[in-house]
């Protein structure tokens, strides 16, 4: 049996959760969340602020605002302060106030009761133990639209106000809101938004040769020496340019590249191993962004999975899917939801990049809703949906 080598260094450096010690080209948008933040090392308790970061897929969000939580966090410690930083995954917790303030609240108190509390009652908990321990907390709030769209403004407005409300006593909460598109807030209303929109940092996306160093960069910390050529980085840059310059994207298909050289007991990362991983990824979708959906999004995305499996047109109308849907509901012996929240999930599912939809002109009945696949193998995506769909049914 041939000894098994590898290309890879360490390959954790291109886990997704994983934040480099610098960010390539993001180094001017940390200079200015540091300046907003810098009344913290000074005056701490004495004021809070909020903070919005907005960008497309792949543009750093979420690296940047844990970049900055990280090195805030250690500076406090150097001047004995105590500040924390928690990041929470909206989307993750479906976007309910209530079981994110339940999360927070955890990493303090991993015992914490999960019922008899209402949301309000939760934030006021956690401005309890804040006071107690005599924190400031810094609180990232990733995919902040799945809370909005879910709550609107009264749970924007308790995060923002309750605080503000406690008379005579210490600031210890600060927000930073990361999102995708700032028109979300407009289902806010005009008081709840003022509080927000202050502060904006907003993500360009990457350039070409932007996303060239950020891969560079990846490749000297996961990869062995000369095990990746600057003409493979290149490709891959040039893909991920494709995809509106997702620097994600272009760090998942290294990995990828990477494990076919590995499977293929090569010594190198070639052209030919880029070209076999990017006909096999999911662009911008991963695992837990399917199993985050709700029960229903996923039957919808099953049913929509099955259509184009077994057809082969390039995209299908809205009333098709909806047809689809009721027949994987009638499988799982499931009473379909309305039309109207069909709607939601489908303005959902596009907004996490799994689906695109386009509005165009059909015949003489005007205009329709038509949805494309163009990313995902629907093969594997209705393998995926079937294995989550098994556990929760």
């Amino acid at each position: 049996m041939p000894q098994y080598r590898s290309v890879f260094k360490d390959e954790t450096k291109l886990d997704i959760s994983y934040v480099p010690s610098k960010l390539p080209h993001r180094d001017s948008e940390l200079r200015l969340l540091v300046e907003f933040f810098s009344f913290l090392l000074k005056f701490p308790a004495k004021m809070s602020q909020r903070v919005i970061i907005t960008g497309d897929i792949g543009t750093g969000k979420t690296a940047l605002s844990q970049r900055f939580g990280t090195d805030i966090t250690r500076e406090a410690s150097k001047n004995g302060m105590n500040l924390r930083y928690v990041h929470v995954n909206c989307r993750e917790y479906r976007g309910s106030l209530f079981i994110i303030l339940h999360h927070i609240i955890s990493v303090f108190h991993p015992n914490f009761p999960k019922r008899g509390y209402a949301a309000e009652e939760l934030l006021r908990n956690l401005l309890q133990i804040l006071d107690e321990e005599n924190m400031h907390l810094i609180l990232g709030l990733d995919e902040f639209d799945s809370l909005v769209e879910r709550e609107s403004s009264e749970a924007v407005y308790k995060l923002t106000r309750l605080q503000e409300m406690r008379q005579n006593k210490s600031q210890r909460l600060s927000l930073i809101c990361i999102l995708r598109d700032l028109k979300t807030l407009s289902r806010l209303d005009a008081s709840t938004r003022s509080t927000l929109q202050s502060n904006l940092i907003s993500l360009e996306k990457y350039s070409k040769e932007q996303l060239r160093d950020i891969l560079n960069d990846r490749v000297s910390l996961a990869f062995k020496p000369l095990t990746v050529s600057e003409e493979t980085v290149s490709l891959i840059a040039e893909l991920a340019s494709s995809e509106g310059g997702n620097a994600r994207f272009g760090i998942e298909l290294l990995w990828r590249a990477g494990k076919y050289a590995d499977a293929e007991n090569l010594d190198a990362v070639t052209l030919e191993c880029v070209r076999k991983a990017v006909s096999s990824i999911i662009p911008t979708v991963r695992k837990s962004d399917l199993a985050s959906l709700s029960f229903h999004e996923k039957l919808f995305l099953m049913g929509i999975a099955r259509h184009f499996k077994e057809g082969e047109n390039a995209h299908i109308s809205l009333s098709e899917a909806e047809k689809a849907y009721h027949i994987v509901c009638e499988e799982f012996n499931i009473e379909p939801h309305s039309h109207t929240q069909l709607w939601k999930y489908l303005h959902s599912l596009s907004s996490v990049g799994i689906i695109e939809t386009e509005v165009a002109s059909f015949g003489s009945r005007g205009r329709t809703t038509i949805i494309y696949l163009s990313r995902i193998s629907a093969h594997e995506l209705e393998k995926e949906l079937n294995a989550l769909l098994e556990k929760e049914a």
